[in-house]
């Protein structure tokens, strides 16, 4: 199932999908040590594991989103290591290059990496929310969707679903207001950033922000102008091809 934008938050469905291997092997050596054009469907119990493991042997951290459209490129980030190794993972293995950007809301996000025709399988499991105070929801940030608090407390992510913030400038008020609201405060460079650039402050220690745009802010406003139906759907598919960029 593909993810539903709901208001000014972003809720995730995840999907039920086989368990990794139980033949009594490990499960973290066979995903680290995994041929890339395969995919070994994760689970709740194991996913934190593998991860650690992949990312320790896959430093990776750029990447391109090319799209009819044109293309993308993004950061990762390396302090949130569990969301940037299971990005690069799922990319590597080519599970991207069967998604699309599929949800559409003007002056807040595009979110992507699902579609109704996907054939590969990630498993049934979310992420431990990584959140940091350094990064937020500015304008071309690279973040998860999730599952609302009430079923999803923890605030874990999704195995898959991501969004890249649009946004406009926000006001000095409003800022104020989310810094009580979420028990926070901005630096003055954060500040500065919303107010020159914009985004989505809301989101703000709700969902983990895990890299940013480098390139491609355009590609994504053209995005953003896709025609959409009455729930934010692309009249037009807008597929993805996501790829790892050596540095």
């Amino acid at each position: 199932m593909r993810t539903v934008l709901v208001a000014a938050c972003l809720a995730t469905a995840a999907s039920c999908n086989p368990t990794a291997s139980d033949n009594g092997t490990d499960a973290t050596e066979n995903v680290a040590d995994e041929d890339e054009r395969k995919l070994r469907p994760l689970t709740s119990e194991n996913a934190v594991e593998v991860l650690r493991a992949y990312g320790q042997k896959h430093p990776d951290s750029l990447v391109t989103i090319m799209t009819r459209h044109g293309t993308i490129k993004l950061r990762l980030y390396h302090d949130t290591p569990l969301h940037r190794a299971n990005f690069i993972r799922l990319t590597k293995a080519g599970f991207y290059n069967e998604g699309e950007f599929y949800r559409v809301v003007k002056d807040f996000a595009v979110q992507g990496g699902d579609s109704d025709e996907r054939k590969m399988r990630q498993g049934s499991y979310k992420i431990p929310q990584e959140f940091n105070p350094g990064h937020i929801h500015k304008r071309g940030a690279l973040a998860m969707a999730r599952y609302g608090d009430e079923r999803n407390p923890e605030k874990e992510s999704s195995s898959h679903n991501f969004y890249i913030v649009t946004g406009k400038p926000v006001g000095l008020d409003e800022l104020r207001a989310y810094e009580a609201q979420h028990n926070m405060q901005y630096t003055p460079e954060q500040i500065q950033t919303y107010l020159a650039v914009g985004g989505a402050p809301g989101l703000d220690t709700e969902y983990t922000v895990f890299g940013e745009l480098v390139e491609g802010m355009d590609v994504v406003a053209q995005i953003e102008q896709e025609p959409v139906d009455g729930t934010n759907w692309p009249r037009r598919v807008v597929p993805h091809v996501v790829k790892v960029v050596k540095e």
